[in-house]
């Protein structure tokens, strides 16, 4: 499969690199533009309205751009959209490999069976279909039916095919679950960094409490919604991450059994040894 190429300059190391890149681009082309001037606006709405306002319980105006509007919110977004970016590539991965599920990679007439003499015939076949599409070469499924083929003629028993077919499938999975090894991380630093600006309002809420004592409130307000916000923000994207993670899996761990499948039934299904004619001759 593409998940092999794990080499600098592969595919998935430039995918990951570049999603890194424009993640960050378009988070801070989005602050920059839209959410800090937004949050400004409305924090000094906010302040307008107040000192305007004859009453004692004001309450001021909430929006998303408040919400959103400090570092840490900006980073724990970058990492979501590198995270979407990483998954998005990997579910068309599976989505290209699932397309191949549909081919016929062994030419046979129904009734006919695949013996060990004519395997190796069945093996180069696969292999002229796979070098007149490049795309397929480090697929999934061909390269399963060609170490099945291989198998067979090499040891003419059905079995060691079935062992070969399942070998080859497990591996893949466990390369799959591996490969996401970078979206895990990012889940867990997403409440990380939301946790870092817990810390951070906290302790700028307390740097602040003398002025509170004196009757002036605001700055510590506005630390403690630092802290407030960037868990909130943080814990909320990282279900989200968590669920997007959770259904490439599904879709990961079902396609590597419709492989397993698929072999099972035009593969290993259409295999015959041939009972040899001197175990039918009598004994003398």
């Amino acid at each position: 499969m593409r998940i092999q190429n794990k080499g600098f300059f592969s595919q998935n190391f430039i995918v990951q690199n570049a999603g890194l890149l424009v993640a960050i681009l378009l988070v801070g082309f989005l602050y920059g533009t839209v959410i800090r001037p937004k949050a400004r606006e409305l924090e000094i709405t906010n302040r307008l309205l107040q000192a305007e306002s004859t009453e004692t319980d004001f309450t001021p105006q909430r929006s998303i751009f408040i919400i959103l509007k400090d570092f840490e919110q900006q980073a724990c977004l970058t990492l979501m959209v590198w995270a979407i970016i990483i998954l998005s590539y990997k579910l068309y991965l599976v989505a290209q490999e699932r397309k191949l599920l549909k081919i016929k990679f062994i030419q046979i007439e129904e009734g006919e069976r695949i013996i060990p003499a004519d395997a190796l015939d069945h093996y180069r076949e696969v292999e002229g279909v796979v070098s007149q599409n490049e795309s397929w070469r480090n697929r999934l499924l061909p390269e399963v039916i060609s170490i099945g083929l291989h198998r067979f003629h090499s040891t003419n028993a059905i079995q060691d095919v079935v062992s070969a077919v399942r070998e080859r499938t497990d591996l893949a999975a466990e390369e799959l679950d591996s490969d996401l090894s970078l979206v895990r991380y990012i889940a867990w630093a997403i409440p990380s960094v939301g946790f870092i600006g817990t810390v951070r309002g906290i302790g700028e809420a307390l740097g602040q409490a003398n002025r509170a004592i004196q009757g002036d409130i605001e700055g510590v307000t506005s630390a403690l919604g630092l802290a407030f916000n960037s868990t909130f923000v943080a814990l909320l994207l990282s279900i989200v991450l968590m669920f997007i993670m959770h259904m490439l899996q599904s879709r990961q761990e079902g396609f590597v059994l419709e492989v397993e499948n698929y072999c099972r039934e035009k593969l290993v299904g259409v295999m015959k040894i041939p009972v040899r004619q001197d175990k039918l001759l009598p004994f003398a």
